[in-house]
C-alpha cells in the first residue's frame, strides 16, 4: 500500500487543514483529527483518479518523512505541524 504524507495544522478556533506536500492543491479539513485523517486517505484516492487526465503527468510519487525534511522549501511547513503517513489503497490496487 501507498502512504504520503500529510501534514495537519490547526489553529485555534478552527479545523484541522491537512495537505500533501507532495500532491499540491490537494487538501480536506475537518473538525476532529480523526475524520480529517478519515478524509485526507479519501481526498487523495479521489485526486488520483482523475490526475493523469487533468494534469496531464502521473500522479506524484511519495517522497519520505527523511526526503521531506531535507527540503528547504517546506521547513516553514513542517515546524509546527502534525505529520502523518496516510495509506492510499487505491494507488496499490492501480499499480
Amino acid at each position: 500500500m501507498t502512504h504520503y504524507i500529510a501534514l495537519i495544522h490547526k489553529e485555534p478556533g478552527s479545523v484541522y487543514g491537512v495537505s500533501f506536500p507532495d500532491v499540491p492543491g490537494v487538501t480536506t479539513a475537518a473538525d476532529s483529527i480523526d475524520e480529517a485523517m478519515e478524509r485526507a486517505g479519501e481526498v487523495l484516492a479521489f485526486a488520483a483518479e482523475d490526475w493523469r487526465d487533468l494534469m496531464h503527468e502521473d500522479f506524484p510519487a511519495p517522497r519520505t518523512i527523511d526526503e521531506l525534511r531535507n527540503d528547504p522549501t517546506l521547513a516553514e511547513d513542517l515546524a509546527d505541524a502534525i505529520v502523518a503517513a496516510v495509506p492510499v489503497k487505491a494507488l496499490a490496487e492501480a499499480a
